[in-house]
């Protein structure tokens, strides 16, 4: 479509971009993700000025792609976010929180841009060089024959989304199908590289929680019009059944010619035509001896009563989100055309039954030998699922990327406030070496290193949303919180339960302190993987994610500190 009006020439505005400016731009959105941040984290509903859905959530995912926001410095921190989102699907808050707290410490913070950058860059490499190293106090190895380890991460992602409104024996519930769907995508007879399979998450809307369950193969509701028909598959019990998968629309409907003419002779009857070519579709799947027909799209009426007059079960309008599944579970190949067939494209799988859960009635395709399954999934309302099937997709690939790298980091604020104490004993006497390295004296590494820290502890702090109080122990460095208007002349020993991961309890003198009060000390490196046998449930974070999301803040901050002007066309 041509221009109404002429493009104008450009009018680039040139804005210097002050300390206030990006404070003030970054204030209201540090606000918003610290308060979404963790299980008592507050919902946020979203929604625009003209109407349309309504959103209620404490999720990244959710928040920042339905964020409108304008100023560029914004953009860039919540495209950073999601990015980081879209690859790990974990740790999004975490993200935004440490870089916008970064950028509002380092701001204050009376040295050159290029001096903070540098040292804090090499404060990024000491903590991804030692959450990396054997000795790390605040990660744990994870063993796949111990399912307990794995249990705890995901119930840890489920915990920290309050929207999915679940109590603790329904997280335990769908904690346990997340995991078992999970193992059922790992295929038994693996090699050296393992393929992972499927898991299909079917909604079920309106139900009790615990009615999810798990089921091998692919479950797809079925319309009501075959409720009243029985099912005319006559096989012996040993019997595969074969089947077919179309991708292309089996309705009768021409194609748009576009442009081009469609001639059609004198005395053709183009939906005879179109009919006939459909029935001499469906008489070589008879002469193939084909059981199942699904189609991606529509199957014609007649087509579907002359296959189920010759006991071949019709399923349409699977969409396209099942054929890869389809073909994984069953060896077939999508077929795109109608007038040839290779005896190659067919599938098959062990059975196929009739199934219902709640008020809907579904086929249930029960593979031979497969790594497809289906979670099928239920809450009490659409917002709490939508929420809820977020967190079991986040789980699904945490359980992956764990996988591949079998570890996983401390949760509930203890990494932060361990990996803070590691850094600021560190900074006690730096090697002249480094201090030469990144052009700074012994004075500016510390001021650095202590904005630093005072932005890993912000993180950890933002668990808290009660106003209580924060702790930390000068043993371990791991976080601890009490409940606000405590009495005076209580020990904090008598005040604290366990610290936010749940490793150690009050039992053990680890002599507390506020944490924004904590000199630097050395924390030590107990034997965790002990204590994560003889303890009970542990607050995990994935560990690749996190180490990622630990990345992409301080480098996204340091872009934001190193910008002076913002330069925009605004014709």
């Amino acid at each position: 479509m041509s221009r109404v009006k002429a493009k104008k020439p450009s009018l680039c505005t040139c804005e210097l971009l002050t300390k206030e400016i990006i404070s003030k731009s970054l204030s209201v959105l540090r606000e918003i993700v610290t308060s979404c941040y963790g299980p008592s984290g507050r919902l946020k509903q979203l929604h625009n000025g003209v109407g349309g859905s309504v959103c209620t959530t404490s999720s990244s995912s959710f928040l920042f792609s339905n964020l409108s926001v304008t100023h560029p410095i914004l953009k860039i921190l919540t495209t950073s976010v999601q990015n980081h989102v879209s690859r790990f699907s974990d740790c999004g808050l975490f993200t935004a929180i440490l870089c916008s707290n970064l950028v509002e410490n380092f701001q204050r913070l009376n040295l050159s841009t290029a001096t903070v950058i540098k040292i804090s860059k090499h404060l990024l490499s000491l903590c991804t060089d030692y959450l990396n190293s054997e000795i790390c106090g605040c990660r744990i190895s994870v063993d796949f024959s111990n399912m307990k380890t794995l249990l705890c991460l995901v119930q840890s992602i489920l915990a920290s989304k309050p929207a999915c409104l679940l109590n603790k024996k329904e997280a335990d519930h769908i904690s346990t199908l997340i995991l078992k769907a999970f193992l059922l995508t790992i295929p038994e007879k693996a090699k050296d590289r393992a393929i992972l399979g499927k898991s299909i998450i079917i909604p079920l809307k309106d139900e009790r929680v615990m009615d999810s369950t798990v089921l091998p193969g692919i479950v797809i509701e079925m319309p009501e019009v075959q409720l009243m028909r029985k099912f005319p598959i006559k096989k012996l019990p040993s019997d595969a059944l074969k089947l077919a998968l179309f991708c292309i629309s089996m309705s009768g409907d021409i194609s748009d010619p576009g442009e081009g003419t469609l001639v059609i002779s004198y005395g053709v009857s183009l939906e005879s035509a179109v009919l006939d070519q459909l029935l001499n579709l469906g008489n070589q799947l008879i002469s193939d001896h084909v059981d199942i027909v699904v189609c991606q799209k529509v199957i014609h009426p007649t087509l579907k009563q002359y296959l189920h007059q010759h006991h071949i079960i019709t399923i349409d309008r699977v969409g396209i989100s099942l054929v890869e599944p389809l073909c994984e579970m069953t060896g077939a190949q999508a077929i795109g055309s109608m007038s040839f067939i290779s005896p190659t494209s067919y599938g098959y799988v062990k059975d196929l039954c009739s199934t219902n859960f709640g008020s809907k009635h579904y086929f249930h395709l029960i593979p031979t030998d497969s790594t497809v399954c289906s979670l099928l999934l239920c809450n009490r309302n659409e917002t709490a699922w939508n929420e809820l099937k977020l967190a079991c997709q986040t789980a699904q690939h945490v359980l992956q990327l764990t996988m591949k790298e079998p570890l996983a980091l401390l949760g509930g604020g203890c990494t932060e406030t361990h990996l803070a104490s590691f850094i600021r004993h560190k900074g006690i006497s730096v090697p002249e070496c480094i201090l030469k390295v990144n052009d700074c004296t012994q004075t500016e590494y510390k001021i650095v290193a202590n904005a630093f820290c005072n932005a890993l502890q912000s993180v950890a702090s933002s668990l808290e949303h009660d106003k209580g109080k924060i702790l930390t122990d000068r043993k371990y460095g791991h976080f601890w919180s009490v409940q606000p208007d405590f009495p005076s002349n209580v020990k904090w020993q008598d005040l604290v339960s366990e610290c936010g991961c749940g490793l150690y309890s009050n039992q053990e003198e680890l002599n507390w302190c506020l944490l924004q009060g904590i000199d630097s000390f050395a924390p030590q490196n107990a034997s965790i993987q002990q204590a994560t046998n003889s303890t009970g449930h542990l607050t995990l974070d994935c560990f690749t994610a996190k180490l990622h999301g630990l990345q992409v803040a301080v480098e996204t901050a340091s872009l934001i500190l190193d910008l002076s002007y913002i330069i925009e066309d605004k014709n």
